[in-house]
């Protein structure tokens, strides 16, 4: 019976085959094109749509209107390709060798589309090495993700509405209030600027609590003291006796949780060079 289920789904396969001149408004779906060829060749209008590149040299071939729906890059050489007005609701890369200006211009409207257009776009740039395009893809990502977390709980339009529900908009609401909260300690990864600004946060804080608790909140001396000093509490360096061990074990569990975060910056820095 479930072989009644199953029908063919006519994909045609094109091997080693070549565009010589211009094409508009054809239709080229559901095919898988294996080592295509085309070189400043322009398509108008062009129906690509659920169909697979594989191993195929397209270059410096210029794509108005087209629609690449469900369609896939493998290994393919798309360098100095122009985009305009195209259309990549869940498109694929893999090994794709594409300009990032693809990431200013194509990207889906809907913000779960571009999310995950921005997401294996990222992952294709990290698999050609291309690290400024991957920093540049993962801004894209991170916002989209921010914007659909949100609409996700907050929104009235009816796809959100639709498919999360009460439940589900909780756990959603969640998941957006731990990315905001990281997005502003360390920007998600991204960020170090914002990673810094964290640690004179919590330096700020382990002064004011000393002289709040352990100072003279009335002198101008003790505030200053403790300023100077809170660098090497935060650090470790000084252990003030007076301090209850609970606090110095928060101390050291946030300075070992900040330096984490940076290690971890770092690492991926250096990871995609």
């Amino acid at each position: 019976m479930g072989n009644k289920m199953l029908s063919e789904s006519n994909r045609i396969h094109e091997t080693d085959k070549k565009f010589s001149e211009n094409v508009e408004n054809e239709k080229f779906t559901n095919r898988i094109f294996v080592r295509l060829v085309a070189k400043g060749i322009r398509f108008v209008g062009v129906d690509f749509k659920y169909s697979i590149f594989d191993t195929s040299y397209l270059r410096n071939c210029t794509f108005d209107s087209c629609d690449f729906t469900g369609c896939r890059f493998t290994g393919t050489n798309l360098y100095g390709s122009k985009f305009s007005g195209c259309k990549f609701d869940y498109s694929n890369f893999e090994r794709t060798i594409v300009d990032s200006d693809i990431l200013s211009t194509e990207c889906p409207g809907p913000e779960n589309l571009k999310m995950k257009f921005a997401r294996t776009l990222r992952m294709n740039y990290q698999q050609v090495g291309d690290a400024a395009s991957v920093n540049k893809a993962i801004k894209i990502e991170l916002k989209a993700t921010e914007i659909h977390l949100k609409k996700a709980w907050h929104s009235n339009e009816s796809y959100y509405r639709k498919k999360y529900k009460k439940l589900e908009q909780l756990i959603v609401f969640l998941e957006w209030v731990k990315f905001k909260t990281l997005d502003c300690i360390w920007g998600n990864g991204e960020s170090t600027i914002k990673l810094i600004r964290s640690t004179f946060i919590a330096l700020f804080i382990i002064s004011l609590i000393d002289v709040i608790f352990f100072g003279n909140p009335q002198s101008v001396g003790s505030y200053i003291d403790s300023i100077l000093k809170s660098p090497q509490i935060f650090l470790g360096v000084v252990e003030p006796a007076r301090y209850p061990k609970l606090y110095l074990t928060i101390i050291f569990f946030i300075r070992l949780v900040m330096f984490g975060f940076f290690m971890s910056i770092i690492i991926k820095r250096f990871d995609r060079r």
